[in-house]
């Protein structure tokens, strides 16, 4: 056996990294994701939503919020069977950012819209943003800036919902 050349040393160094890479983002994304969901179902279970309203044509705002927080932990959980892919991961938090919009859309309209329950929807808006730039063209899941921006965004989210009593 010949030693590998350094065409392919390197090679298989930057595979590696971009294995590492991968990895390493896969675990933000999933991260936001979850703490989105977890956003989704708190703002759920405070409207009063379960998980029987979900409807494969949902026709109103609650089947909608049941169905979207239904479908990104489907595919949340199907997450780690899947191959690495940063964009594909960043696209499953931006679906479970949604959900969460959605799903405050719902708990501030069921609920009363108060200045603490606007603040909530307006920042579960902006982290559903963040998260679609985190996703979108310009970053694909792999710009750092634009996932720390959909982190911080996703952590006003979650705070906002503490603020409003969904949490």
């Amino acid at each position: 056996m010949s030693e590998p050349s350094g065409a392919e040393q390197l090679a298989t160094s930057q595979a590696e990294i971009g294995s590492a890479t991968a990895e390493a983002l896969r675990k933000v994304h999933a991260a936001r994701a979850r703490r989105a969901l977890d956003r989704a179902a708190a703002a759920c279970r405070y409207a009063g939503i379960e998980e029987h309203d979900a409807q494969a044509v949902p026709r109103n705002p609650a089947a909608k919020a049941a169905n979207a927080l239904r479908l990104s932990a489907q595919v949340l959980a199907e997450l780690d069977r899947s191959p690495l892919d940063p964009a594909a991961d960043a696209r499953c938090a931006r679906n479970a950012a949604a959900a969460a919009a959605v799903a405050a859309q719902v708990a501030r309209d069921q609920g009363g819209a108060t200045e603490r329950s606007d603040v909530a929807y307006r920042a579960a808006l902006k982290a559903s943003q963040a998260a679609m730039q985190a996703a979108g063209s310009g970053g694909l899941g792999r710009n750092e800036e634009l996932n720390a921006d959909a982190d911080a965004a996703e952590s006003d989210a979650a705070l906002a919902a503490q603020a409003a009593g969904w949490i």
